[in-house]
């Protein structure tokens, strides 16, 4: 009798390792986020989006390895050059297992290199698919692992000792009036209104992408656009001009130097109290409180609405959505298929995965997410609770997203340094947006 238990033991325990080293998954994570070794020797190469996170992904990696002994690869490409860097990476033989498809023009362009992700273990513990992508044929092509806000970031303790409070601003022209306040008593002061709006690759995103979102969500609302259109029209594009004018004018940095003022720069003139508003999102705030940083106090720290003069804009809320979305490559080997699959599901499952995920991307819509602590979440979620409208991006739109932002920052510097005019800005956003759609579209 207890040869034969000893018996059915062991079976029990083959079935059980044969369970767990099917094609979703190689490894099991237990509620204190240890996982077991795999079985299978697949490696797992995740060519990481945002630049900013490279670190956090790095020691994650080394974790998970130290772990269960799969080797995790990360590499992390600049700033602005994802599309490239994706392009070359995948020609290769060991190409990434796991990279971003961020938006629905990126699905036109990698869909047919990303599995299925519907059903497996990792896609299953999604507490919503808001933020997810698919295909024309309705396959999880990407899932998007968490949302973003951004906005414009605000010291309350500079602009309360500037004489202003937040409660003045609600549109562009409350805005204008209190930035062009502190900026003419900047020297007084001792800082100015706002951050360089730097042009370098580092800082431009944050213009070509972000800021241009303005005149894209109005003009997209006001048409009823629901996917992504062949042109625009550029109905809001001097809504655009005069929240740039604003932030060339009123800061520190101006003109020519721009071109090669640095994203770490503007990060640097807010971190050390030198200005009082700065155009980013809520992924700055690991950054801005550091301890090993700028250690700003949280309190002192909000995030209002981007205001460019549009009708009814007093009732704005924040910039909210997602470019952040994980897609794993159906063209890898299936046994780094299944190990990619493992990581991701360890990701969103462990302590250290949820750990760092809270930390460095706010809230993750998967069922074991940890709140983050980022007053810019909780402003947007006030701005939400308010009745105010939340502004989508419509950025995510932009067709050939890098060359698309290229001409634009490359129109928006001769046009800062007074080398060129507002209107070659335009033609770069309006024209250039119906050159590469039809381009990407082209039979």
């Amino acid at each position: 009798m207890k040869k034969l238990v000893a018996i059915l033991l062991v079976l029990s325990l083959v079935f059980a390792f044969a369970a767990c080293t099917g094609k979703q998954g190689n490894e099991e994570t237990d509620p204190a986020g240890t996982a077991t070794p795999a079985a299978d020797g697949g490696k797992v190469y995740y060519l990481n989006f945002k630049p900013e996170a490279d670190q956090a992904w790095q020691d994650l990696a080394k974790t998970y390895t130290e772990l269960t002994g799969v080797e995790v690869k990360v590499v992390t490409a600049a700033s602005g050059e994802y599309d490239n860097t994706l392009t070359a990476e995948m020609d290769k033989d060991a190409a990434p297992t796991m990279f971003q498809i961020g938006n629905q023009g990126a699905v036109e362009t990698w869909g047919e290199y990303a599995l299925d992700l519907t059903g497996s273990d990792f896609a299953n513990e999604l507490t919503t698919n808001d933020f997810n992508l698919y295909d024309d044929e309705g396959r999880l092509v990407s899932v998007g692992y968490c949302y973003e806000a951004f906005g414009i970031i605000v010291n309350k303790a500079l602009l309360e000792e500037a004489g202003h409070t937040l409660d003045e601003i609600k549109d562009f022209d409350t805005l204008k009036a209190v930035a062009d306040d502190i900026h003419a008593r900047a020297e007084e002061l001792g800082f100015d209104a706002f951050t360089s709006a730097g042009l370098d690759g580092s800082s431009s995103w944050r213009f070509s992408g972000h800021l241009i979102n303005m005149p894209l969500y109005y003009e997209f609302r006001d048409d009823g656009v629901k996917e992504q259109p062949a042109e625009i029209k550029g109905t809001y594009m001097d809504n655009y001009k005069a929240i740039w004018d604003l932030y060339i004018t009123d800061a520190a940095t101006t003109g020519a130097a721009l071109a090669t003022a640095t994203g770490d720069q503007a990060e640097a003139e807010f971190g050390e109290g030198k200005a009082v508003f700065y155009q980013n999102g809520t992924w700055e705030y690991a950054n801005l409180t550091a301890a090993d940083k700028f250690a700003m106090d949280p309190a002192n720290l909000t995030m209002i609405p981007i205001y460019c003069g549009v009708e009814g804009e007093d009732k704005a809320g924040l910039c909210c959505g997602t470019e952040n979305c994980w897609a794993v490559n159906a063209n890898a080997k299936q046994e780094d298929i299944d190990a990619t699959l493992a990581f991701l599901k360890w990701v969103v499952t462990s302590d250290e995965g949820t750990t760092m995920m809270a930390e460095q991307f706010g809230p993750c819509p998967f069922k074991s997410a940890k709140t983050p602590e980022n007053v810019f979440f909780a402003a947007a979620n006030d701005y939400t609770a308010a009745g105010n409208y939340v502004v989508t991006w419509a950025f995510n739109w932009e067709p050939a997203v890098d060359d698309y932002r290229a001409a634009i920052v490359d129109a928006m510097t001769k046009y800062t340094a007074g080398q060129g005019d507002w209107d070659a800005v335009v033609a770069a956003a309006v024209d250039g947006w119906a050159t590469l759609y039809a381009k990407d579209h082209a039979a």
